[in-house]
């Protein structure tokens, strides 16, 4: 599943050319019964409320976070619990991040670098876990490769050719734009540094000037003008974002919606399930820097806590088990639910899933996967997507259920909250259900770990599941006698109910109860979490 880029960067620079051209528990604490009164945060968010606003408190900072930091100052306090191990569905991890190398998970039987398969799992060398895709990155959506197939006999079939066809259009139509507003907004940049003989100037300086009208000077002063009205500062950080947009239509055009793409290298056939056992490696780091998705995740889990590095995971006592299955595009039926299997029988308790698609080939293997999972009490924790859609009427996959009937207690499906209480508290991209979405996590706007030692800010429901998956290992660790359904249960119950109207999928036509928008109609808080299990363990 690919990050999508529109909700973040079109709407602030389309209009660039276009105008250079012309049920549960009651609540046990945090609030009690206050939560109505609780005020909207009015001023920005300070730089260490926004790298940290999902572990602030609703009542004390006004900001919808899970309460994590007070979980460990009025709770927790030092105490490590049992180690869990949290298994990464994803794709690659930097392991040798300065704010994750501490807690990698490291496979106790395999010897590392022999070519044999120690443990005798069917896979050789798979010390940190496993990598289904080899050396691939690129990769179709399941759409395309359903309509590339020409088999009428495939469910949906006729849908995705239509879907694709018409997302290709849209696909040209994006790139051609954003190479416009990239060359528009490079030239700018241009024409001010040699200006100002530096790339640092400010908006104050640019402010300042009165060029000649009609002059290359006065259009690039516009240009930035435009830029610094959106909320951007700098125009070397506008053209980092609109590159963003350039690649993500680039690689749709290129490689997504690209019919003739082929991009497996593992030499296995995708569509039989028990075709070359063990393929891959079990080299589980990216294959490019921007590959950093999974890294990402993983620090919202687990990146070692007060350590003066740049972020805080949820979790205080974890083990990161990679599993690199995730590419620039759709992931393969088989992969997710290989890795599923894979992170089960060595040993994870918890599985997070920051992916999905909206069209599954094989969709029982995955549903399989789940139920294996639930059978042998590990949970699941699944991102909703990223489409503001109803996942209750149009599909998102992988899901743990038939019309409705569940395979599994253990799966939990998350989406996302903004940094802001209020009506805007669910992140416009963030897909909801009453029926298939379970409960909201912080997902916009989260600061986290990426590759080569660095650390961004990134969104989706992508980062409100490891946000879940982190509060069920600070619980699970805690009081490691809970069944993996009762844990699931108790993130449910012990959440914050919001009784207010809601802006859905960001369409602001479209309010709502938030109630309406998940099973639980809470959000996550890890306080109130431990409180509960506390007293379910007794």
């Amino acid at each position: 599943m690919k990050i999508n880029y529109r909700p973040i960067v079109l709407s602030a620079f389309t209009a660039l050319v276009l105008s250079s051209c012309g049920g549960g528990a009651p609540i046990l604490s945090t609030p009690i019964e206050n939560i109505d009164n609780t005020p909207i945060k009015e001023s920005p968010l300070t730089e260490a409320e926004a790298q940290n606003w999902g572990h602030l408190d609703l009542v004390k900072d006004t900001i919808p976070g899970m309460s994590v930091d007070k979980a460990y100052a009025e709770i927790i306090k030092g105490n490590k619990g049992q180690q869990i191990i949290v298994a990464v569905i994803d794709s690659g991890i930097d392991i040798t991040h300065e704010d994750l190398d501490g807690v990698i998970w490291t496979n106790p039987k395999e010897i590392a670098g022999n070519g044999k398969d120690d443990d005798g799992n069917g896979y050789v060398d798979d010390i940190h876990g496993w990598n289904f895709l080899g050396d691939a990155y690129n990769e179709q959506l399941e759409m395309t490769r359903i309509a590339a197939s020409g088999d009428t006999s495939i469910p949906r079939y006729a849908e995705a050719v239509a879907q694709l066809e018409q997302d290709y259009q849209k696909a040209m139509g994006g790139k051609q734009q954003y190479d416009q507003i990239f060359t528009q907004v490079n030239s700018a940049h241009e024409t001010l540094t040699a200006h100002f003989n530096k790339a640092d100037y400010t908006p104050a300086e640019v402010n300042a000037l009165t060029p000649t009208e009609g002059s290359e000077l006065a259009t690039a002063v516009g240009t930035a003008k435009f830029i610094y009205a959106n909320g951007i500062t700098s125009i070397e950080d506008a053209i980092e974002q609109i590159k963003g947009g350039v690649e993500y239509y680039t690689d749709q055009v290129n490689y997504n919606l690209n019919k003739d793409f082929k991009g497996r290298t593992t030499g296995d056939n995708p569509d039989d399930f028990n075709d070359k056992p063990g393929y891959g490696n079990g080299n589980v780091m990216p294959v490019k820097k921007s590959e950093s998705h999974g890294t990402h995740v993983a620090g919202i889990i687990a990146a070692e806590r007060n350590n003066g590095l740049g972020a805080n995971g949820v979790a205080n006592n974890v083990k990161i088990m990679s599993i690199r299955a995730v590419p620039n595009g759709d992931e393969y039926d088989k992969d997710i639910a290989k890795a599923i299997r894979y992170a089960v029988d060595n040993g994870a308790k918890i599985i997070n899933g920051s992916f999905g698609k909206s069209f599954s080939t094989h969709p029982e293997w995955v549903r399989d996967a789940i139920k294996y999972a639930s059978d042998k009490g590990v949970i699941f924790v699944h991102a909703a997507g990223n489409d503001s859609k109803d996942v209750d009427t149009k599909p998102n996959f992988p899901d743990d259920n038939v019309n409705f009937v569940e395979v599994s207690d253990t799966y939990i499906r998350v989406g996302a909250l903004a940094p802001s209480y209020g009506t805007k508290v669910v992140a416009g991209f963030s897909n909801y259900g009453k029926k298939n979405v379970d409960v909201f996590a912080p997902g916009a706007q989260v600061y986290s770990t990426t590759p080569e030692n660095e650390y961004d800010t990134k969104g989706g429901t992508s980062m409100a599941a490891p946000a879940v998956a982190g509060v069920a290992a600070l619980v699970w660790s805690q009081y490691p006698k809970l069944k993996a359904s009762q844990v699931k249960q108790i993130i449910m119950d012990s959440g914050l109910a919001i009784p207010t109207q809601v802006v859905v999928g960001g369409d602001a036509s479209n309010v709502q109860p938030f109630a309406n928008l998940s099973k639980s109609a809470k959000i996550v808080n890890a306080y109130n979490a431990l409180v509960m299990a506390s007293q379910i363990s007794k």
